[in-house]
């Protein structure tokens, strides 16, 4: 009997895309979320809380690969320090984690959650491999929604995204898991860079609405590494296929 694949996030928008292609690739899968769910068709859940650092013991035992792709607003980084130090004593034989394009470069608590996180994976002594990926489709989404519920969007300088898709992260990330320990490997991000502006008109378009939109500024030290592009990955990434308007004439039209 092969040991499961234990996935932490597995209930989440990345979590839900991996979790079947993990299944169809014919591997069992762990999932580790805080409520308990029936198992079923090959998925075995295990309840537990990263950041608590409860029932992570239990969903380590046995499984020689982990996935982890869980994150929230804070304390991403002290969630995985409590994995790691499970996983180092479970003895698992790899380690796969998700971060995100420009944890080392940018001034914003969450990247720098995500750097600290990603230091832990590296220095666990155990075999890692970790991918960054830009902001997903879903994400630049949701923001758009927000500010198209004003009279005038706001439309920060500067501000660009290089959003993907994230079937096509999970994808690469199945495929990380089902190879062998690789470090640091290239960036993932989507195949276009886009202003506000131009997600904002492209979510107009797609959904029939028109805005008025206001040029702002972003001061200090954010905006100034926003308008250094240090949340991008211009060079040597591998880049997606699916662009802002293909998941617009899929999700909106």
């Amino acid at each position: 009997m092969t040991s499961p694949i234990l996935l932490t996030g597995g209930t989440g928008t990345l979590g839900r895309l991996v979790v079947p292609l993990l299944r169809d690739a014919g591997c069992e899968v762990r999932v580790l979320s805080r409520r308990g769910h029936e198992p079923g068709d090959g998925i075995e859940y295990v309840a537990g809380d990263l950041l608590k650092g409860e029932g992570v013991e239990s969903a380590v035992d046995g499984a020689e690969t982990v996935l982890h792709l869980a994150g929230g607003p804070k304390g991403d980084d002290e969630a995985t320090r409590n994995l790691v130090r499970a996983a180092s004593r479970a003895g698992v034989r790899h380690l796969v984690y998700i971060s995100v394009i420009g944890a080392d470069r940018m001034p914003l608590g969450y990247f720098r959650t995500q750097l600290a996180a990603e230091r832990a994976v590296a220095d666990s002594g155990l075999p890692w491999t970790t991918l960054r990926a830009a902001q997903f489709h879903d994400l630049a989404l949701k923001v758009v929604q927000a500010m198209a519920k004003l009279p005038v969007i706001p439309v920060p300088g500067g501000l660009q995204f290089q959003p993907v898709d994230p079937r096509e992260v999970a994808a690469r990330l199945v495929e990380l898991t089902l190879g062998g320990p690789a470090g640091r490997v290239p960036d993932l991000a989507g195949p276009k860079v886009y202003g506000m502006a131009e997600l904002s008109r492209g979510y107009l378009r797609a959904c029939g609405r028109r805005r008025l939109m206001m040029p702002v500024r972003m001061p200090g030290k954010v905006g100034r590494a926003y308008r250094a592009g240090e949340n991008l990955s211009l060079e040597g990434a591998t880049v997606g296929k699916r662009t802002w308007e293909d998941f617009l004439a899929e999700r909106v039209s």
